[in-house]
């Protein structure tokens, strides 16, 4: 697998070793088609010195007056050495990687066949060491402090793939909206990497949420739109696809409220790693840069114990905020029960009343001290969240990392959670979606769908395995859901089986005792499925309901909106990884192909990035 480890070298982008006199090189690199490459790494040879390619493949490098070698390297690309001597400018075309990852390597979960890093410096059955040799010898750069030896601690929730549900057994399916996105980028890093992520890393719902979707805004009061399509499924034919969009209001930046920010950073020995406390500090000097004078900062600080580095602070003085950051050390052990607290605290007696109260949290999740399983954190965030503190969770890290402590805290703390793999995602998570991250326009959200069983013989939600609420939950205000945030979009899919299809996914004997009844109305009505939601303003403990329903269009898939083609593919690929049962007649090949039609403006260059993941990722033709 070729060199996105390199963006583990480039997280701090150090100058060190530049000569005085300098010059600017800039350029741009494309793939063979002409296309500008997105997140490119471009790296000064021999040293950490480096940047990534923006949206439009173009880059600027200080270096010195002397010749310099660069080193472009991009994950399903093979890695280019130029040596620039006189130039200022440097145009690049990268080609396509031929030999991709016909099996991919898990380390510490599985037992697999080794991944082929490079056919000609790895043999048939190398040892881990060797492995990682070959990969650095290809990648011509040392990995040794980016990838850890141990790494077989990291730890993921079990998840148990929704299966079919029949309508007439079964009219509703309820659950709450997840915003996070970490699943995406967690996978991401482990692909480029070289290793396939397990299963339980595949959650469907943020890889899908990972991606903008380009919904027409809210008209009314309402906190966010609701948008539907189905069309056939790619992956089976005989079955539909069914997508609710959700998009959030979009407030501006000037027009947002007042923040009470609280940074609970983990300072604790587990985050001494290049790719956690200085990529930590890095992400957050970008956030602080977005604050206005009226956000105030405060930062807490845990290892061994908690502590209290810096007061709040207007976002008027970026450089006293950016120099107490600066300031931080890893070492220690992991009280993060105890630091949770004295951020909490710190929050509340700052408390900015209809401002944005919120704790950011950021740590790899490796708590050892005090309050530390799941079930007491989960606990300890739940008392907490009535004080009506938000929570964002920032992940950091590899090798010890525990997503299922940071998903549990997001998920119990009216919170969102993302994983921070390089300056890239800090850029899109605390910069590029400021709002949707920080801001929240509507709490506890909650989905209830009511199918109509003369139209729907059974249906699946796609991912969202552990978002299910209870049925009658859906009423109930004391119940805790998802949060959504200025702009933010959230895209759910369900896979239907029609009345009249026969599948090998639903075969259900006829009751011996009871027969169901369905209504007149259902028999007359064209509806498909009627979908309900309710939602709580972030400042209130009432719900307001919405409701929408959908008639099949009998819309070709060829004929959907790029929104629709491309949740599809994303969902696809993570089944894929999931080895889903399925779809297993759908092949990476047929995922590339559906994400190109549908890949649209990709102003940030998230879309391409995808597209060339998951040509890396299998054994996948050229289109």
């Amino acid at each position: 697998m070729r060199t996105f480890i390199l963006m583990m070298t480039m997280l701090l982008c150090y100058t060190a070793g530049i000569a005085q006199e300098t010059r600017n090189i800039t350029g741009k690199v494309t793939n063979e088609n002409g296309d500008a490459l997105t997140g490119v790494c471009v790296v000064v040879k021999g040293t950490t010195y480096g940047i990534a390619t923006n949206a439009e493949g173009m880059f600027t490098l200080t270096v010195s007056t002397s010749p310099t070698t660069l080193i472009f390297s991009f994950v399903g690309f093979i890695t280019q050495e130029i040596e620039v001597k006189e130039h200022t400018m440097v145009n690049v075309v990268l080609k396509e990687e031929i030999t991709t990852l016909q099996e991919i390597v898990v380390v510490g979960y599985a037992e697999q066949k080794v991944s082929n890093y490079n056919a000609a410096a790895v043999s048939s059955k190398p040892n881990k060491g060797e492995r990682r040799r070959a990969a650095a010898q290809a990648n011509k750069f040392s990995i040794a402090d980016a990838v850890p030896e141990d790494f077989n601690t990291e730890e993921y929730d079990g998840i148990n793939e929704n299966i079919f549900h029949g309508a007439l057994q079964n009219p509703l399916s309820t659950f709450s909206i997840d915003v996070d996105a970490a699943s995406y980028s967690n996978v991401r890093r482990f692909i480029n990497l070289g290793q396939r992520p397990p299963k339980d890393a595949v959650r469907i719902e943020e890889m899908v949420n990972y991606f903008n979707y380009d919904y027409a805004k809210p008209k009314d009061e309402a906190p966010f739109a609701v948008h539907t399509e189905i069309s056939t499924a790619p992956w089976n034919s005989k079955h539909r696809l069914v997508s609710i969009g959700l998009q959030g209001k979009q407030i501006p930046t000037k027009d947002l409220p007042a923040s009470n920010l609280v940074f609970l950073i983990d300072v604790s020995g587990s985050m001494s790693d290049a790719n956690k406390l200085p990529l930590l500090k890095s992400s957050f000097t970008m956030l602080v840069q977005a604050l206005r004078e009226e956000d105030f900062v405060s930062i807490v600080v845990y290892a061994g114990a908690a502590g209290l580095v810096l007061e709040p602070t207007s976002g008027a003085e970026k450089n006293k905020i950016i120099e107490a950051l600066d300031r931080l050390e890893a070492g220690g052990s992991t009280a993060g029960g105890e630091g949770i607290n004295l951020a909490y605290d710190i929050a509340k007696k700052h408390f900015k009343k209809d401002g944005n109260n919120r704790v950011i949290l950021a740590t790899d999740g490796d708590f050892n001290v005090g309050e530390s399983s799941n079930a007491s954190m989960e606990e300890l965030i739940e008392e907490k969240r009535k004080e009506g503190v938000f929570l964002t969770v920032l992940g950091y890290g590899m090798g010890n990392y525990k997503d299922s402590k940071m998903e549990t805290l997001a998920d119990k703390g009216n919170g969102n959670y993302a994983y921070i793999d390089n300056l890239t995602e800090a850029r899109k998570v605390l910069v590029n979606e400021f709002g949707g991250t920080l801001f929240t326009i509507a709490k506890d959200v909650k989905l209830q769908i009511e199918f109509n069983p003369t139209k729907v013989q059974a249906y699946r939600l796609i991912g969202y395995e552990n978002r299910a609420i209870k049925d009658e939950d859906f009423n109930n205000d004391k119940k805790d859901a998802g949060e959504l945030g200025s702009g933010h979009t959230v895209t759910a899919l369900y896979e239907i089986i029609p009345v009249d299809v026969q599948s090998d996914f639903y075969k259900v004997d006829r009751l011996k005792y009871q027969t169901t009844k369905i209504t007149d109305e259902a028999k007359k009505s064209g509806e498909l499925m009627t979908i309900k939601l309710r939602y709580k303003k972030p400042n209130e403990e009432t719900s307001a309901l919405m409701v929408h329903s959908l008639i099949d269009s009998d819309t070709e898939l060829s004929r959907t909106s790029d929104n629709f083609r491309w949740s599809a593919s994303v969902a696809a690929f993570g089944m894929l990884l999931r080895e889903s049962e399925y779809v297993k007649n759908f092949s990476y090949h047929d995922v590339v192909e559906l994400a190109q039609s549908a890949r649209g403006k990709d102003n940030e260059g998230y879309r391409i990035e995808f597209i060339n993941m998951v040509k890396a990722f299998g054994p996948i033709a050229r289109k």
